[in-house]
């Protein structure tokens, strides 16, 4: 079992940038697919990005793609969202998420383990 703890969040300006950390104890990250997910208010929580377990495979929401990377630090225990050009869209609760799977899935279902949250919130 895998308990994670996300941070990083908080208030910027649109354009602007920030990394969410998301800090794993009592297995390593590499051994779980590993996804965010966010949560804006009345909305349902969607994927944001994915990395398969052991190797650097990544996949991205499409409202993303090309403005946020996925990473993650064996080393550290820690997987990464670095988020750039930020949008007032992208304002929610950001969620890391782990699944004990060998593929990525966008399915919330699928991920057994998650985090508090990090609250991002984008100004216009």
């Amino acid at each position: 079992q895998v308990q994670l703890v996300e941070s990083g969040g908080g208030l910027v300006q649109a354009g602007g940038s920030l990394r969410l950390s998301c800090v794993a104890s009592g297995r390593t990250v590499s051994t779980y697919t590993m996804g965010w997910f966010r949560q804006a208010p009345g909305k349902e929580r969607e994927f944001v990005a994915g990395l398969i377990r052991s190797v650097v495979v990544t996949r991205y929401a499409d409202s993303v793609k090309g403005r946020f990377t996925i990473s993650r630090d064996n080393a550290k225990n820690t997987v990464y969202l670095q988020m750039n050009s930020l949008k007032p869209e992208d304002t929610a609760i950001y969620y890391c998420a782990a699944a004990n799977l060998g593929w990525i899935t966008f399915k919330r279902n699928d991920y057994a383990y998650w985090g508090p949250g990090t609250q991002v919130t984008v100004s216009s």
